[in-house]
């Protein structure tokens, strides 16, 4: 097994972050919804898919089914012609339902806000129960999807093995001031500069900062 490098030091990442506050002070998911339920309805919908495709399929699914009870009222067939788009659409229908059933029986039709409780919904990941308490309830909470696992690693912000050893580093590494706001700059920065197969390492406003070996020219 490979060696995890370790960490950047704490003015080095601080001096990161504050480049990317500098750059978008208030980054924002790129998942649409309209209230916590359909946010984790969204982000349920979103594994193994991109938000942009989510976001298509979810467009007119929102507008008849924003709640728990609307959704059961729409059933599962019906779920399903909304989200066939969406890749393993068939298990996302039958989680969504058993979620919206136990939100209706166990919580009156609101989203719980613990972790806990979030992640015994069906289909319901630590991952999702993150998002959601990161952007609704506004919780200091770090989804570590495959973007962030990338530039924690690249960057040496926060190295780790897997996904929670990631997640324990960006709270462990990340000064407080920046916990909020530091999953979706990660995401982003992943999502458009860091990006897997040829990083736009001319374009990266933290190149200086990084330690990544292979960082390209253009």
């Amino acid at each position: 097994m490979a060696k995890i490098a370790k960490p950047l030091d704490y003015r080095t990442i601080h001096e990161i972050f504050t480049r990317f506050r500098d750059a978008e002070e208030h980054p924002k998911g790129e998942l649409n919804h309209v209230n916590a339920y359909t946010l984790v309805v969204a982000v349920a919908l979103s594994a193994q898919a991109t938000d942009a495709g989510v976001n298509k399929a979810t467009e007119a699914l929102f507008k008849v089914a924003d709640t728990p009870q609307k959704m059961l009222d729409l059933g599962e067939e019906g779920l399903t012609d909304y989200i066939k788009t969406i890749g393993l659409f068939r298990q996302k229908a039958k989680n969504v339902m058993k979620l919206s059933q136990i939100l209706v029986d166990e919580y009156g039709g609101e989203v719980p806000s613990s972790r806990a409780a979030l992640q015994s919904l069906p289909g319901v990941g630590r991952k999702t129960a993150n998002v959601v308490l990161n952007m609704w309830w506004r919780h200091p909470a770090q989804a570590v999807d495959t973007h962030i696992f990338r530039v924690g690693n690249r960057t040496r912000i926060a190295p780790g093995k897997d996904v929670d050893a990631v997640e324990r580093q960006i709270e462990d590494n990340v000064p407080a001031e920046f916990q909020l706001h530091a999953h979706h700059w990660l995401i982003l920065h992943g999502r458009y500069i860091c990006v897997a197969r040829k990083p736009k390492c001319g374009a990266c406003l933290i190149r200086d900062l990084c330690p990544y070996e292979d960082k390209t020219v253009a």
